[in-house]
């Protein structure tokens, strides 16, 4: 038997650093990517995706967001979606799933709303055990019934969770929503999908976080999500043959501790940037902690090139911080040798040198003037 593991699509999740423009492509790209599962799961032959817990961001969305990925999954009638719920989308009274319940689902998706086993497929007598959130939070593993959870004699039982493994790397990673880090030994799972994760992680052959299939953060290394798992089941005790796939469209990296004091350190920032995604830089995020020291020069190429063209060219640049402008006495002959422009800036310069927040300001508005005062001169060249 074939299947996909997937979870924490969080659809109608909003990010707080993006612009309009850019929130409206992230929404968009969760819902894309299951139009992506749909395809990958006919591509590899598996009936059925499992969607294990937080299909949704929040438990009240609004009407057009409720609906929006059921009809995507609608559009693959082919497979069969089976989906539980989550932290984020737990199963409350009124909450999305009897939302969902009374407007009817298609024939196509299941959503699993009580503890217990369920037939899935016939023909490789598959059962899904699911534990099913009632709210965000519970201190007790509601997986623990399927350790007596009973199937037919050479069943493949597939349990479905969302939580947190406890005990995994030597430490309790959540006292929420717990997960026995066995589980699947005990139970007796031919395979233990779990959610909650947002990258894939592997707990033991069994038991495997499949992590979200669209990135939604920013990490300096990789395992930031944007993948879907694709499982084999070979047999109740054969171990399980598993295949990472890339789902997701966006990719995301942080960058710490950019320092830029020349141009080669403003060139290098840039040819990074656009050597993360060289064939499509507009599928790029970047979050970069910037400082340093840049001559009125060098200012101004910085100004041009990773704040003008580099922001345009990726979906998203997210800076934090900023480099110092260093300017002295020589640099205000650019001003000429007096007149207002030239007292301004001899007067901004005095109070960047004092520093404290009065001096920052001075020196930023001194940058602008140095910006404003070339750009006004090319314009006359």
């Amino acid at each position: 038997m074939k299947f996909i593991h997937t979870s924490d699509w969080q659809i109608g999740r909003t990010f707080r650093f993006a612009d309009d423009d850019t929130l409206g492509a992230l929404q968009a790209e969760r819902l894309e990517a299951i139009r992506r599962l749909g395809l990958l799961a006919r591509q590899e032959g598996a009936a059925h995706v499992l969607v294990v817990g937080d299909v949704y961001e929040h438990e009240t969305p609004a009407e057009r967001t409720l609906h929006q990925p059921i009809e995507r999954m609608r559009d693959f009638a082919d497979i069969q979606w089976h989906l539980i719920p989550g932290n984020h989308d737990a199963d409350q009274p009124e909450g999305v799933w009897a939302r969902l319940a009374r407007s009817g689902l298609p024939e196509n998706v299941t959503v699993h709303r009580e503890p217990g086993p369920v037939l899935i497929d016939t023909a490789h007598n598959a059962w899904a055990l699911p534990a099913v959130l009632k709210r965000r939070h519970v201190l007790t593993d509601l997986t623990a019934y399927m350790d007596e959870a009973e199937t037919p004699p050479d069943a493949l039982r597939i349990g479905l969770a969302h939580g947190s493994v406890v005990g995994f790397g030597g430490e309790v990673e959540s006292e929420h929503n717990p997960v026995a880090l066995d589980r699947a030994k005990r139970a007796g799972l031919a395979y233990l999908a779990l959610g909650d994760w947002h990258g894939f992680c592997q707990i033991d052959a069994r038991t495997i976080y499949s992590g979200t299939p669209e990135t939604d953060r920013f990490t300096t290394g990789g395992g930031g999500g944007g993948e879907a798992v694709v499982v084999t089941l070979h047999g109740p005790r054969a171990e399980p043959e598993i295949k990472r796939h890339r789902t997701g469209r966006y990719t995301w990296k942080k960058l710490d501790d950019v320092v830029l004091t020349s141009e080669q350190d403003i060139l290098a920032l840039d040819a990074r940037i656009r050597s993360i995604a060289p064939d499509n830089p507009g599928a790029v995020l970047v979050w970069a902690a910037v400082s340093g020291l840049l001559s009125v020069d060098d200012m101004a190429l910085y100004e041009s090139t990773i704040l003008k063209r580099l922001s345009g060219a990726v979906a998203c640049l997210r800076l934090t911080g900023a480099p110092q402008l260093s300017a002295g006495l020589d640099d205000l002959d650019r001003f000429g040798s007096g007149g207002a422009v030239r007292a301004a800036a001899e007067h901004l310069l005095a109070q960047s040198e004092a520093g404290g927040a009065e001096g920052q300001l001075a020196s930023e508005a001194l940058q602008r003037l140095f910006l404003f005062w070339q750009e006004m001169g090319a314009q006359a060249g």
